[in-house]
C-alpha cells in the first residue's frame, strides 16, 4: 500500500498537478486505506495488509499498482518470452507467445519475480481451447474460434420477480437477459 502512495504521488508530481490537489488525493488515499474495517463473525476488525474485498476504491488502488507494474516490466517481459499479445482483466491474464521461443514455466518465473507480494498461476490450452473469462478460446489452424463459457456450477437461474431480493438485484438481472 505504501508503494501505491509512492506511485499515486509520482504520477501527481510528473503530470505537474498543483500541490494543494496533490495534498488533497493524498490525503484521500491514506484515509481510505487507513480506516480498513470490515466485519466478522459480529466484531469489527481493522485490516492490517492490503485493501479490503469489495470496497468501492479497492479496485481503483488496485488498478494504479498493476498498471505500474506492467509499464515497468512488460516490454521487458514480452522481448525475452516472444509474448505475442498480452490481455488483462482484473487479475486475469492471458498470453499468448511462440512456444518455439520460451515455455510456460519460464514466463511464469520471472512474473513472479515482478512482486515479492504478488503470485501468478499458469492453466494452460487443452486440445486447443483455454476459457479466459467467461470464453472458451478454440485455436484453429487458420483462426480463432470464441464461445460463451459456463463453469460447472453454472444453473442458468434467474431471480424471480416475486422472491424478496432487493428491487436493484432483480432489476440488474433483467438487464442481461
Amino acid at each position: 500500500m505504501n508503494e501505491t502512495r509512492e506511485i499515486i504521488a509520482n504520477n501527481l508530481n510528473n503530470n505537474n498537478i498543483n500541490p494543494q490537489a496533490q495534498q488533497e488525493l493524498l490525503n484521500w488515499y491514506d484515509t481510505i486505506t487507513n480506516q480498513n474495517y470490515f466485519s466478522k463473525n459480529g466484531n469489527i476488525l481493522i485490516q492490517q495488509e492490503g485493501l479490503a474485498m469489495g470496497a468501492p476504491t479497492s479496485g481503483t488502488i488496485a488498478e494504479v499498482f498493476l498498471q505500474h507494474l506492467e509499464e515497468h516490466h512488460l516490454t521487458h517481459l514480452s522481448k525475452k518470452h516472444s509474448i505475442a499479445a498480452y490481455f488483462r482483466y482484473v487479475d486475469d491474464i492471458l498470453l499468448i507467445y511462440d512456444s518455439h521461443h520460451t515455455n510456460v514455466n519460464n514466463i511464469q518465473s520471472d512474473f513472479n519475480k515482478i512482486h515479492q507480494n504478488m503470485k501468478f498461476t499458469a492453466e494452460m490450452e487443452s486440445d486447443n481451447r483455454i476459457n479466459f473469462l467467461d470464453t472458451t478460446i478454440h485455436r484453429t489452424p487458420t483462426n480463432w474460434v470464441i464461445s460463451i463459457h459456463r463453469k460447472p456450477t453454472f444453473t442458468d437461474t434467474i431471480i424471480p420477480y416475486t422472491s424478496n431480493h432487493p428491487a436493484q438485484h432483480k432489476y440488474a438481472a433483467a438487464r442481461f437477459l
